[in-house]
């Protein structure tokens, strides 16, 4: 079925002024994420995102991609300090010292994760039993900003070294890669 613009319900926290958030909504967020560098990659957007509106942190992804190395851990994780120097003189990310070095410690703190799990994906799908938490939302004040599931990952991604992972920050991680299915009832792309 083809959805004609007039009859497109989208989720009500979607700034239908802004294309690359209305994208963002439509294409990935809520979609089952299961490859790792994606994973890294909303991780430290999220983290990114702390403090911040996450229509700022799109505007500075694709330049985060190049910052970071295309967000593969394994690159990021030997980064330096004079690459670190570098990132907090760079307008194209957000730059504040926590998060830059968050990043890079939450690369190793994932590398590790990998060597024990396999894979990151196998990880942090297995809190939600490796299939999507339906919610029923209907309107903008249902949406929780943290549950039982997002407390528990984030203490157990504290004790592995991950930071900037609170539980506030590990829900809105859940709902991008879609382990909670967040769209509102009423959304043409609940799915």
């Amino acid at each position: 079925m083809v959805l004609m613009a007039k009859d497109i319900v989208r989720c009500p926290w979607v700034n239908l002024n802004n294309d690359l958030y209305v994208a963002y909504h439509d294409h990935e967020w809520g979609r089952p994420v299961h490859d790792d560098h994606r994973h890294f990659e909303m991780l430290t957007l999220e983290g990114a995102q702390a403090g911040l509106s996450w229509e700022i942190v799109l505007r500075k992804r694709d330049h985060y991609r190049k910052a970071f190395g295309n967000f593969i851990p394994e690159v990021v994780a030997s980064y330096r300090a004079t690459h670190r120097e570098k990132l907090m003189n760079d307008p194209g990310i957000v730059r504040n010292r926590l998060k830059i070095e968050s990043t890079i410690t939450n690369a190793q703190a994932f590398l590790e994760v990998q060597k024990e799990f396999g894979t990151f994906d196998r990880y942090i799908w297995g809190f939600v039993g490796h299939k999507p938490i339906k919610t029923q939302l209907r309107k903008a004040g249902d949406y929780p900003v943290r549950t039982e599931i997002s407390d528990a990952i984030s203490k157990d991604m504290k004790k592995r070294g991950f930071r900037f992972v609170g539980p506030t920050i590990t829900y809105a991680y859940m709902q991008a890669i879609g382990m909670t299915n967040d769209h509102v009832l009423s959304c043409s792309f609940r799915g």
